[in-house]
């Protein structure tokens, strides 16, 4: 097959967005894996350590739509240049939060954080701008392959960085500083046709109720919610479990490596298996894996548990994310890109925002050790994981009936 102009562009987007998740997504596992230690410190009660991480998620809520519409209207490039500046800027204020102990200092450097974790999610979206609808599936999950890069520089710059300065984790914020820099470098490589911008006469398209009314798009929204929150509930609580039980932050960086490792190694074949079994078989073996996952996490607290459980979270993850977003990107007109991205973001980290705060409480809140409040983060999967298997299963016998 002669490669045509679009899929020319399409391979050079998906390498330098790639490329962008490696570099800039390294922040996330770093500031995952320290946003609840130091939030321990800073916290005036333990069961708020990890409402800087949900400052994270919510910061990235409130941004979906904004940004999403800023890229309808001015462009990728606009959001992306906003994301990184708005991630150089949290980290600074976080730096200053630690140096200053100020904690309400440190969840307002958090917020802005969550802007570039906005930005990133579009990433994605970004790499099946310019694909064919057959490349669509290996684009998106090329692009997340990126964070496998990542898993390895973030979670070694934590170790290098969290104790290089007088005050622990200043050095690790300030290294985040520089990761959002690099995106000034990568973001301008990037081709995409011009905005659609204000014109009168274009189709609007659905509003986000009609959107929501789609079955498709619905249950899309509810799978990639309830993979991403349960991932977040878990991974969240993971570094306070991990030091709880007895092991030091070094173990808790690797695990958080291993685990952002699982998340992406798949997206080398996800998008393959994706093409060749459809959307739905994908995410529901995603769901399964991430059920899998709670049962190695209760099954005992050896440090081979931890591994064992947060790999198969990421895999699980993968399977149910990149399946969502591969299965809501193909149940859109190009007109309602915006509102149905801004839309499905919007409740993707509202719902992770929600996990990222129950985490904490349940983790520290729980019981009287962290044997008990691992415990309660992970049989709190469990509801969760059936909304989500339901409403896959309602989908399937939906259209089974229409077709039958």
């Amino acid at each position: 097959m002669v490669e045509t102009d679009s899929d020319r562009i399409a391979r050079r987007n998906v390498l330098v967005l790639a490329a962008c998740n490696a570099v800039l997504g390294a922040q996330l596992p770093m500031i995952f894996t320290i946003g609840g230690l130091a939030g321990q410190t800073l916290a005036p009660n333990v069961c708020f350590a990890t409402l800087p991480i949900t400052m994270v998620v919510l910061g990235s809520m409130l941004a979906a739509t904004p940004v999403s519409a800023i890229m309808q209207r001015f462009g990728r490039h606009a959001g992306f240049f906003l994301g990184a500046g708005s991630g150089a800027i949290g980290a600074l204020v976080g730096a200053l939060a630690l140096y200053m102990a100020n904690f309400w200092l440190f969840l307002s450097g958090s917020l802005l954080t969550g802007i570039y974790l906005s930005s990133q999610g579009f990433f994605r979206f970004a790499a099946a701008d310019t694909a064919s609808e057959e490349f669509r599936p290996k684009a998106i999950s090329y692009v997340l392959a990126g964070g496998l890069v990542s898993a390895i520089i973030g979670p070694q710059l934590v170790k290098v960085t969290a104790d290089a300065m007088v005050v622990p984790f200043v050095g690790t914020y300030l290294a985040v500083i520089g990761l959002n820099l690099c995106g000034f470098l990568l973001f301008p490589l990037l081709r995409f046709p011009a905005p659609l911008g204000a014109d009168p006469d274009a189709p609007s398209g659905r509003s986000r109720l009609e959107l929501l009314k789609s079955p498709v798009v619905l249950v899309a929204i509810i799978c990639a919610m309830v993979s991403y929150a349960l991932m977040n509930l878990v991974m969240t609580s993971t570094p306070l479990a991990v030091v709880g039980c007895g092991y030091d932050t070094n173990n808790a960086a690797d695990i958080v490596s291993a685990h952002v490792l699982a998340m992406f190694v798949p997206s080398f074949f996800t998008g393959h298996l994706i093409a060749k079994f459809g959307t739905k078989p994908i995410v529901a073996t995603g769901l399964f894996i991430l059920a899998c996952a709670a049962a190695v996490a209760l099954s005992g607290t050896e440090l081979e548990n931890f591994f064992v459980a947060l790999v198969l979270l990421g895999i699980g993850w993968n399977f149910g994310f990149i399946g969502a977003t591969t299965m809501l990107a193909s149940a859109h007109a190009p007109e309602e890109r915006g509102r149905v991205q801004g839309l499905n973001d919007m409740l993707v980290f509202g719902g992770v925002t929600m996990a990222s705060l129950a985490s904490g409480g349940l983790m520290n809140c729980s019981g009287g050790s962290a044997v008990e409040g691992w415990t309660a983060v992970n049989l709190a999967m469990a509801p969760f994981l059936m909304l989500a298997g339901g409403a896959l299963i309602w989908l399937a016998m939906g259209r089974k009936t229409a077709h039958g």
